[in-house]
């Protein structure tokens, strides 16, 4: 007699939109799809809510129609995941993607706001993310207080990585025009 080992059901954008159409989810779930997995993400902190409604505001002042800010929204990365990072700058769309979810190629910038999820943001999330070519990534390291920035993807990481304290600054690569002190959101 052979063994049989369980194995995982991977899901599927269609089959995880399925779901959440059937209300198979309680609203109030904070749950992704990462590589067909469904994940349960931890509970929003203050200091998290906090530092993300900064970069809400510090970049809406300074893209007006440059870029569309999304916030702890959809991201559709190939058939089997949709993450929802905690920022994203997003290519200009008359209809700010009210038709479809973004696709890779619409991001400018995709910003995680990590403490619990640390180590998840720079494995897992890294992975996807320079896999499907995300062009800057940034981890906001509430538990260091630092800046980690990551360009350059290639073959499933970033080939360059920069970690930047308050005294730093730096600028977008997709937007050169735009300056950031990284005091201003740390």
């Amino acid at each position: 007699m052979s063994a049989v080992f369980p194995q995982k059901h991977l899901t599927d954008l269609a089959e995880w939109h399925r779901m959440g159409e059937a209300g198979i989810f309680q609203p109030e779930s904070r749950m992704e799809l990462i590589n067909g997995e469904i994940l349960h993400m931890a509970p929003i902190g203050f200091n998290h809510a906090g530092h993300t409604r900064r970069l809400n505001a510090l970049f809406s002042l300074m893209l007006t129609d440059q870029a569309i800010v999304s916030i702890q929204s959809p991201i559709q990365l190939g058939d089997l995941s949709e993450p929802e990072p905690d920022f994203a700058l997003l290519c200009p769309e008359p209809s700010f993607y009210s038709t479809r979810h973004p696709k890779a190629d619409d991001v400018l910038l995709l910003i995680e706001v990590s403490d619990s999820t640390l180590r998840f943001d720079r494995t897992q999330k890294l992975r996807l993310y320079a896999t499907y070519h995300i062009p800057e990534y940034w981890i906001i390291n509430l538990i260091d207080d630092s800046l980690e920035v990551y360009r350059h993807p290639q073959d499933g990481d970033y080939l360059d990585k920069t970690v930047l304290s308050k005294s730093d600054s730096l600028t977008l690569q997709a937007l050169p025009n735009i300056h950031i002190a990284v005091a201003d959101i740390l």
